[in-house]
């Protein structure tokens, strides 16, 4: 299925394999255009993506800020995310915070920002708690390998970094059509060295993304019929936009 990694556990995880989009990559309808509302609290732009498709990423929740349900370790998971859970967990409340899921990240793979960290426990929890349990620790473990080699697959030239026309042909491969005035802001947004070296590193890669996706998402939520606009109270847009944010 498209958007989705099959592991030996027999559960899918959010991030995509390279070879696989999270939706269609057909054109988009409406990657290019935008239409000012006529009312301050009501939001209608144009969508960014072309075709419909399933929504992936973790389940609705009504609240962006409701509580985390407990979770366990989904069956068959490798006995290192479950060490790397414990090592993490240190008080054995069988969840971890923020900063806890970020030291372990790092001393795993490579040094994350708190922002980044908090953009991911979002992504798998769809609330701003910031604790997250072994059922969404072991999500992000997995979709972080899928991310690396989503990153990597775009990396042609191995600089560890990914330039603007890299990240358009990324974001292609995960069906969203961003316009080349938006790439260039993204990359000046998360380009670490303030725009001198125009193009963005693994860490910031996955922040960016998870943004696009994230709105992208909520954005079709809203757009049931597919046209290409949606409507959003003031309230909803907040609710919408806020939680990705302020992560």
């Amino acid at each position: 299925m498209a958007g989705y990694t099959q592991h030996p556990t027999g559960y899918n995880y959010g991030a995509p394999p390279p070879s696989q989009p999270y939706y269609s990559a057909a054109p988009p309808l409406y990657g290019q255009h935008h239409q000012q509302s006529t009312s301050p609290y009501n939001a209608h732009v144009a969508s960014p993506y072309g075709v419909p498709s399933p929504s992936y990423g973790a389940a609705s929740i009504a609240s962006p800020f409701a509580a985390l349900v407990p979770s366990t370790f989904p069956p068959g998971t490798d006995p290192n995310v479950i060490a790397c859970f414990q090592m993490a967990d240190m008080d054995g409340s069988g969840a971890i915070d923020d900063n806890e899921l970020q030291r372990s990240l790092s001393a795993y793979n490579q040094s994350f920002s708190i922002r980044t960290v908090r953009l991911l426990m979002h992504h798998f929890t769809n609330t701003n708690t910031r604790r997250i349990g072994p059922r969404e620790f072991t999500q992000v473990f997995y979709s972080l390998q899928n991310w690396r080699a989503n990153f990597e697959k775009f990396d042609r030239d191995r600089s560890g970094r990914i330039d603007a026309l890299e990240l358009r042909e990324a974001l292609l491969s995960l069906g969203f059509s961003v316009p080349h005035f938006v790439l260039d802001l993204l990359v000046l947004k998360f380009d670490k060295t303030g725009g001198m070296n125009k193009a963005i590193e693994y860490d910031h890669f996955i922040e960016c993304c998870l943004i696009v996706k994230g709105l992208t998402e909520k954005f079709k939520e809203k757009d049931t019929t597919y046209s290409g606009y949606a409507t959003f109270s003031y309230e909803t847009f907040m609710l919408t936009v806020l939680p990705l944010l302020i992560a």
